[in-house]
């Protein structure tokens, strides 16, 4: 098993955990925009409360959560030391050579942007995934959880909505970088498919972002 250890310890096995985990959480922010859409359905918040009961009491789910915490938790910590080994390894080259202007700002600030999108996710977690289940929300018509009215409420509080578009713009620039990268360190990287790569990379960051923006802004102004 040293191997793994020894592998998994590198620079390069940890880019890989990176990109892993990574694409691994692309795949939850899908899943967990399509189900948000339920939000704009004009039924006073029944479908999103179904939606969110059946996420919050099926034991399937429940037990996938388990390795998406652990795929946050993996691409945190490796991310927050690869940025830290990466600040120590450059020193003062980082100015003699003029890598700024060798490589997009968001590429070079992935640490910062991946901070801000940890602190809202915080922040997220407290105001809806706390209450839901340690709390006592108030029912719906329908008997389930109304996570519909926690929602409204959350997107009436300016400061939330701030907080809320300003996470997904951070979230869409550490996607532009993240997308394609994770693609290349895992050696999927070729002349023919790169560029298409890059492509299906920017829709995904863009498509899911505003995806996300857009419903504090709905809320906050129309609803």
């Amino acid at each position: 098993m040293s191997w793994i250890s020894n592998t998994f310890s590198s620079s390069i096995g940890r880019k890989i955990v990176m990109a892993a985990t990574g694409l691994f959480l692309c795949s939850f922010l899908v899943v967990h925009l399509v189900g948000n859409l339920q939000l704009f359905k004009n039924d006073g918040g029944l479908a999103f409360n179904a939606y969110s009961e059946f996420m919050s009491h099926n034991t399937i789910i429940r037990i996938l959560e388990i390795g998406l915490v652990a795929g946050f938790g993996l691409h945190i910590f490796e991310g927050l030391l690869l940025a830290s080994k990466n600040k120590a390894a450059r020193g003062s080259s980082y100015v003699s050579n003029h890598i700024e202007q060798n490589s997009p700002w968001h590429s070079r600030n992935m640490a910062v942007l991946g901070s801000l999108v940890l602190f809202f996710l915080i922040v997220h977690l407290y105001n809806f995934f706390g209450t839901l289940r340690f709390g006592e929300p108030l029912k719906d018509a329908q008997g389930n959880e109304n996570a519909y009215a926690l929602v409204v409420d959350a997107f009436h509080n300016i400061f939330y909505v701030a907080l809320y578009v300003l996470a997904q713009f951070a979230l869409l620039y550490h996607l532009l970088h993240g997308f394609q990268s994770a693609f290349q360190t895992l050696g999927l990287n070729h002349r023919k498919y790169t560029p298409l790569i890059k492509l299906v990379g920017v829709v995904f960051s863009v498509v899911v972002c505003a995806g996300f923006a857009a419903m504090p802004i709905y809320f906050y102004f129309f609803k």
